[in-house]
């Protein structure tokens, strides 16, 4: 990538012309560019939506079941796991952070073995603009795949189910694709920070990898472990370390992106949620049944999409110094 050189008055060349916004407009569609016509962005483009139909199938094989005990169907379609199916949001929990991996493990350590850093810092531009381009690049593509997979599932449950969805179901749909690009930031951002500390992509993607399953499957199993032996549930003094141990299992596996965006897809699916954490039964007297309004929900998930915010930007925060602060050579 070049930009042209002014000529000065006597016709000789003059210094290149920085671009506007120090070149991250012409890197963002480069970036762009090379990621929509990547095979393995298509391949896994693909793999997430094979996932979404089969969550749409098999929640639709069990309709005749939930079709008329809720007045949200399209929320219920999201959120129904069908004969040893996952539904579509457990699939977008699971597989998500994948594409934040793929988009980012090799984002600064490929131009790095490739030789092409030094060309690419060598340009007119900013040297901070190589590191927003790749984080913006591959936010574009989440927010991109996140809404066609939603808007592909929800055009299909259309169909099938033959009615409209309700304005409330628009609006709690379209916070949970909201979150979901939120979620994957932080996958995309935590890759591309492994892309800039590690040498070489396998190492990068390697890492991203562990910590998704380590943080998916592992760590559920490391906060009940670590409840159990500091608030032991055994004997009479179980009975006193319940809340004790319910707690500090629910603040440890917070901890973990994945049951942050479990616990606040669960929250804006379905209305039937009315609060999170613990609740004793003096706080549920005088409380009325009934669907809790969009409003209150998104108050409810509030701290989880700020926590995940705040992860996203420690992760990019990280790269981009680590990043300014490398050395790049010839």
């Amino acid at each position: 990538m070049t930009f042209p050189l002014r000529k000065s008055a006597a016709g000789e060349p003059a210094r290149e012309a920085l671009p506007a916004g120090g070149g991250l407009y012409a890197l963002l569609r480069k970036e762009l560019a090379d990621q929509l016509n990547s095979n393995r962005f298509l391949l896994l483009f693909g793999l997430l939506a094979v996932a979404g139909v089969a969550g749409l199938y098999g929640a639709l094989s069990t309709a005749s079941d939930w079709a008329g005990s809720t007045d949200f169907l399209y929320l219920t379609l999201f959120t129904t796991s069908g004969n040893s199916i996952p539904s579509f949001a457990s699939f977008l929990a699971f597989l998500g952070p994948l594409l934040g991996i793929v988009l980012g493990f090799d984002a600064v350590s490929r131009e790095r073995s490739l030789g092409t850093l030094n060309r690419l810092a060598a340009q007119p531009l900013h040297r901070d603009a190589i590191i927003n381009g790749k984080f913006l690049s591959g936010l574009t593509m989440i927010v991109l795949t996140v809404f066609a997979l939603g808007i592909l599932v929800l055009a299909a449950g259309i169909l099938a189910l033959g009615v409209p969805p309700t304005g409330e179901e628009i609006a709690r749909l379209f916070a949970f694709l909201l979150l979901t690009c939120v979620y994957l930031a932080f996958w995309l951002g935590l890759s591309i920070l492994f892309s800039v500390v590690c040498r070489h992509a396998a190492t990068s993607a390697l890492a991203g990898i562990a910590i998704w399953i380590f943080l998916s499957f592992f760590m559920s199993m490391v906060a009940s472990s670590l409840a159990a032996s500091l608030y032991p549930l055994d004997g009479i003094e179980g009975l006193f370390n319940m809340e004790a141990n319910y707690n500090l299992e629910l603040t440890v596996n917070r901890i973990s992106p994945y049951y942050l965006f479990s616990e606040a897809a669960s929250t804006i699916l379905n209305p039937n949620v009315r609060s999170i954490g613990v609740v004793t039964m003096s706080q549920l007297s005088g409380a009325v049944a009934g669907y809790l309004p969009f409003g209150q929900s998104l108050l409810l998930v509030w701290p989880h999409v700020v926590c995940m915010i705040a992860l996203t930007a420690v992760c990019f925060g990280a790269s981009y110094v680590a990043f300014m602060r490398q050395e790049i050579r010839a």
